[in-house]
């Protein structure tokens, strides 16, 4: 039986489960690798006709051209690997042109594919969205060529490399990229880049060869783990997990580092700690991997507390601000894995990515094996 967890009486409720189905009780769903079943995927994105999930787990991308009829549908299209049972990073033969490794943000960018291929530090881009089975890219982001795959190209960071980069969006017109090892994210105003053009906004550091966390002090614009990026003309929002809070920049930066205008999952600039074990409250985050936002709403998965909290007003300043509704849990301090209970259709287990669509929102419920689909108010 399915239960619609959300608060205030929302109509928010799963319609669709992709991944093997919960064997029962507290077990998992299995991870070995077919045309249905996952292993721990971290991304995923939908336009609510087609669905791209970041298999992470199995160092894979997998395709449905068609929104899935049934639960436990099998991909059409699988990237990363020569077939649907085959695992293992590069494609389990160092192929690094085709192959795969820790594959996390997923998004379709001006009609293309862009696949963070995280632990190869470097974004692939495909030709559209493809119909076939390993599929090679076209262009390369973070690296000279398909064959290079060391972290900062193997020198120290520029604005034309990357490590460990999670996640990426295009908003108003900037595609920016959470360079998630580089503790820092870069902005292309042009759009998305190609030809190993440097970025043009720098966030997080001091300088394009700068790493450390919160770029040595922590302060209203520096980053621990900077992971997905969402927002508007008006605001940048990024998640940043390691600090467990969302940042907004009201308006977004065009150069150089300023002030968040909005800190989400903390009171202030300050990190408090990670809150383990105790009431939630609709106001603190612990580990948010995933952020995405409309016109009308921000939605952020709180991995590490098993939920999703929607603001139904995008926040645009102060520190704080209360989430309005929670998926998963049924209130707003609970926050166990799959509520401390069996695997069901709407609890979560480390929800590790976002993608909304009109009102459909599709969560990678990594702990889970699976990718469930929602629709929300």
């Amino acid at each position: 039986m399915t239960h619609a967890y959300a608060a205030h009486g929302t109509a928010s409720r799963p319609v669709r489960r992709l991944g093997a189905a919960s064997p029962g009780g507290l077990a998992l769903p299995d991870a070995s690798p077919t045309p249905s079943h996952m292993y721990a995927p971290r991304g995923v994105w939908t336009d609510g006709q087609r669905i791209v999930v970041a298999d992470s787990g199995n160092h894979r991308v997998m395709i449905w051209h068609t929104f899935p009829d049934v639960d436990g549908a099998p991909a059409d299209v699988v990237l990363g690997q020569p077939d649907f049972t085959s695992e293992g990073p590069a494609a389990g033969s160092a192929d690094t042109r085709r192959g795969l490794y820790l594959p996390t943000g997923v998004a379709v960018v001006d009609g293309d594919l862009v696949v963070a291929d995280a632990w190869h530090h470097r974004l692939l881009v495909f030709d559209g969205i493809p119909d076939a089975t390993f599929a090679e890219p076209v262009s390369v982001i973070g690296q000279v060529d398909f064959d290079s795959v060391q972290p900062n190209r193997g020198g120290e960071p520029e604005l034309t490399s990357l490590y460990w980069p999670f996640g990426f969006a295009l908003v108003a017109g900037v595609f920016w990229v959470a360079d998630t090892g580089n503790r820092r994210v870069l902005g292309w105003r042009g759009g998305l880049p190609r030809n190993g053009e440097p970025a043009d906004v720098l966030l997080g550091q001091s300088d394009a060869t700068a790493r450390e966390d919160n770029s040595g002090e922590l302060g209203d614009s520096t980053f621990r783990w900077p992971h997905a990026i969402a927002g508007d003309e008006d605001t940048l929002f990024i998640a940043d997990a390691g600090n467990h809070r969302v940042l907004g920049f009201s308006p977004p930066p065009s150069g150089a580092d300023q002030p968040a205008a909005v800190v989400l999952g903390q009171s202030s600039g300050e990190v408090a700690d990670e809150f383990k074990n105790r009431p939630q409250g609709a106001h603190r985050l612990r580990f948010p991997y995933a952020v995405v936002s409309d016109d009308r709403r921000l939605i952020v998965a709180d991995t590490s507390n098993n939920r999703v909290l929607v603001w139904h007003d995008l926040p645009r300043t102060g520190a704080g601000v209360p989430a309005d509704t929670v998926l998963a849990q049924p209130d707003l301090d609970a926050n166990g894995e799959n509520r401390w209970d069996e695997v069901a259709d709407d609890s979560m287990c480390w929800p590790y990515g976002l993608s909304l669509a009109g009102d459909t929102l599709a969560i990678a419920d990594s702990g889970n094996n699976r990718v469930v689909v929602w629709t929300v108010d």
